[in-house]
């Protein structure tokens, strides 16, 4: 198991697939990534050398901003938002969704569980 970015990537897939699990790369920079380093999409981890491996992680150490500092980033910007008190930081405070505004039936994602309300009665025709 091949560790890149402080995160154990699977070594029995591929290594496109196995950069994917890293925080900040996707299918789009895991297959740049490969093509940049000359490694085949059809090589698995384990068949990477010592060598490709640290290449992987010193690419990405070099040019990709990944796992912590990425996380450190996006919580900032939601945080700042929040402070700002702008609509888009009171949705988040409120634990709303923050980009479509229909929530009176949608939304049980970011609003949790649908909870009843007591006393209130169905209408019977």
């Amino acid at each position: 198991m091949a560790r890149i970015a402080g995160v154990n990537i699977p070594a029995n897939k591929r290594a496109v697939i196995s950069l994917r699990y890293i925080y900040g790369i996707g299918p789009a920079k895991a297959r740049e990534i490969c093509e940049r380093l000359g490694i085949p999409e059809s090589k698995r981890v384990n068949e990477l050398s010592d060598e490709e491996i640290i290449r992987i992680r010193e690419l990405i150490d070099r040019e990709y901003k990944v796992e912590g500092d990425l996380r450190r980033e996006v919580a900032m910007n939601i945080k700042r938002l929040m402070d700002l008190g702008c609509y888009r930081g009171l949705r988040h405070r409120r634990g709303l969704p923050v980009r479509w505004p229909r929530t009176h039936t949608n939304a049980r994602t970011r609003k949790g569980k649908a909870v009843p309300i007591a006393g209130k009665k169905k209408v019977t025709k």
